[in-house]
């Protein structure tokens, strides 16, 4: 029977006492009286279902004080309830538990005045419970946070590449490019290992907490004082990682070596925030709400939500920006950062209302993806069109060389994401921009699209320095500077790990190249020297003395702008020289001993050691001249 409210049950106590009067009267027939009877069953049983709700109600208000007194007292008598031992937490528990089952039971009846008022009592005791345990889940976090080790230091190795242009400084340690680990990856930035956010030990008492919050009806409550309070570590982490809020406008108006910097603390907080302190808040968050549903995920997002979306904004800024040359390495480390992390993210929102940082991270991945490409593309023409009026100074190895190939040797730090990259591109191109996983890789091949590229800069390469040895009025510096730069490439390339992109057949053709050029240069240098030394038939003492004076004369030209020339190589040097001197010294010596008879010895300015040793001076960088008394 349906409860009855306090005025209904004075209305049917009335009722009853005039149905009691009624049947006491004789007036009344035997018809009447039974249906009489009937009404006064029901009445009494309405009776005393009130008598026993009202009796309920009482023994409730007696049991909510008692539970009341146990938590005001445990109040009182403790400033942290759960630092004080099982047993109290326990008591303390039980009391909010029973309040919370009396209130469960008031709710279900119908209110009258009086069990109002006890309900009433009942929330407010359950409210004042509620305060205190958000207020202990606050102590139990900031007493039992773990304080991590910051191991970050902004000491990872700088790979510097300069802008190309003639007039570039390019660093005269050839091998900076090769021995700067360009993904300069430290400790801290590869540390992927997870780590507790609290002491395990507590993690039971969060859980506690949780549960008595969630069952009385304050899981809201317990959500934003949990995610507030991570909120700001994650805030606090970011900060020690130097993870700032940069406009695109920063971004733009940075220095290069300035955004180097900012790319490499981004690299490293975007693996210690997802990959640690993300990761290992999920499990903190899983273990403490996971049987409530998406409620982990949406509080871990909320907390993370500040952090996550400055690391975008940083990302999206440096893909808009400039793509020049020396970005690409740059943009490679965040690409596969990014790419390496994407499966993390995923796992750690994987419902459907989280889905809008999942996509905003995969944009990014495929932004920064498209901005290598771009890169790529322009690297060519940037070389193409990198050109001079003026002549290499001495034949050496010129700086776009330089730049280049050690440029395209740190391709093999990167091979699995270019290969990927530059396939995907080639992939696009024949058949559009069909929709296509951004995280998968390739297995490396020598013949694809990698190795093309490759061999496509080198050949740019190789076109641009043909035009500028047309520079140079004397074929012999021409020939010199073109063998110094093909010889650099073939060292370099078939040293490396680059090489299969390259293959057997491309060093050795690139090897007769430099040798072709080293022979063309023996020829132009020494064909018109010797023409001195050869037998043109006159044999007078004076037409011999003349061949001497004017092979001399030409000689000390020759010394005095080769040895300003530069072969860079100790080893290619000494080939060349070598092979010189032995172009020279035999037919000087054969000349020397036809005509020595007839001059005589005095005449004969050079010995056939002091010529091989002035030979073996050229090609060395520094200018010198020859100083020699005639013997008398």
């Amino acid at each position: 029977m349906a409860n009855i409210t306090e005025a209904e049950r004075h209305l049917v106590a009335a009722s009853y006492h005039l149905l009691k009067a009624l049947q006491a009267s004789r007036v009344i027939g035997n018809d009447a009286g039974g249906i009489l009877d009937e009404l006064g069953l029901r009445l009494s049983t309405v009776i005393k279902l009130n008598d026993d709700q009202a009796e309920n109600i009482k023994e409730i208000e007696t049991r909510l004080i008692t539970s009341h007194q146990a938590i005001t007292s445990l109040h009182l008598s403790y400033s942290r309830i759960w630092a004080s031992g099982p047993v109290i937490i326990l008591e303390y528990l039980q009391a909010v538990r029973e309040v919370q089952g009396l209130t469960e039971t008031l709710e279900g009846m119908a209110l009258n005045r009086t069990s109002k008022g006890v309900l009433d009592q009942a929330k407010t005791t359950l409210y004042m419970a509620m305060e205190r345990l958000q207020n202990e889940l606050i102590q139990i976090l900031v007493q039992n946070r773990q304080c991590f080790e910051h191991e970050y230091t902004s000491s990872l190795p700088v790979f510097e590449v300069y802008p190309i242009y003639e007039e570039s400084v390019i660093s005269n340690d050839d091998d900076s490019a090769e021995d700067a680990s360009l993904k300069g990856r430290s400790s801290s930035e590869t540390e992927d290992c997870g780590m507790d956010l609290i002491h395990p030990d507590v993690v039971p008492q969060i859980k506690s907490i949780a549960d008595t919050m969630f069952s009385s009806g304050y899981a809201p409550e317990f959500c934003l004082a949990f995610t507030a309070f991570w909120k700001d570590v994650f805030a606090e982490h970011s900060m020690i990682l130097y993870v700032e809020q940069l406009s695109i406008e920063d971004v733009k108006q940075m220095e290069w070596k300035q955004m180097n910097s900012k790319i490499r603390k981004w690299r490293v907080a975007m693996r210690r925030i997802i990959s640690v302190y993300l990761g290992s808040a999920k499990r903190l968050f899983d273990q403490v709400l996971g049987e409530y549903g998406h409620v982990s995920s949406a509080c871990l997002l909320e907390a993370s939500r500040g952090p996550l979306f400055c690391l975008l904004n940083f990302g999206h800024a440096v893909v808009i920006g400039p793509h020049k040359p020396e970005w690409l390495f740059c943009l490679l480390n965040m690409y596969e950062v990014l790419a390496d992390l994407i499966p993390d993210l995923d796992a750690l929102f994987p419902q459907e209302a989280e889905s809008l940082i999942r996509i905003e991270f995969h944009e990014l991945l495929s932004q920064l993806g498209e901005s290598v490409r771009t890169i790529i593309e322009e690297l060519g023409n940037r070389i193409a069109t990198c050109t001079s009026a003026t002549p290499f100074q001495n034949g050496g190895i010129h700086h776009l060389t330089k730049y280049l190939i050690n440029y395209i040797l740190c391709f093999a730090e990167y091979e699995d994401t270019l290969h990927f990259l530059l396939q995907d591109q080639e992939h696009n191109r024949e058949h559009g921009d069909e929709e296509r996983s951004t995280v998968a890789r390739v297995d490396p091949n020598p013949s694809c699209a990698l190795a093309a590229y490759l061999q496509s800069l080198t050949s740019i390469l190789e076109a641009a320095l043909d035009k500028k040895s047309s520079l140079y009025r004397d074929s012999s510096l021409k020939h010199i500077f073109l063998m110094n730069n093909i010889h650099y490439m073939v060292e370099k390339i078939k040293n490396s790990k680059i090489c299969p992109y390259f293959g057997d057949d491309w060093i050795r053709k690139h090897i007769v190249m430099f040798r072709q050029h080293a022979m063309y240069y023996q020829r132009t240098t020494w064909s018109s020297l010797l023409t001195f030394l050869r037998d043109d038939g006159k044999t007078g003492k004076a037409a011999l003395k003349a061949r001497c004076q004017e092979f001399n004369a030409a000689f000390e030209d020759l010394y005095k702008s080769q040895t300003r020339w530069v072969v860079p190589d100790p080893q290619l040097r000494e080939d060349v020289t070598i092979a010189s001197s032995k172009t020279v010294i035999q037919v000087y010596r054969n000349f020397v001993n036809k005509i020595i008879n007839s001059i005589g010895e005095k005449h004969i300015k050079y010995t056939e050691q002091e010529l091989g040793m002035y030979v073996m001076d050229l090609l060395e960088g520094s200018s010198k001249s020859l100083s020699h008394s005639w013997k008398r």
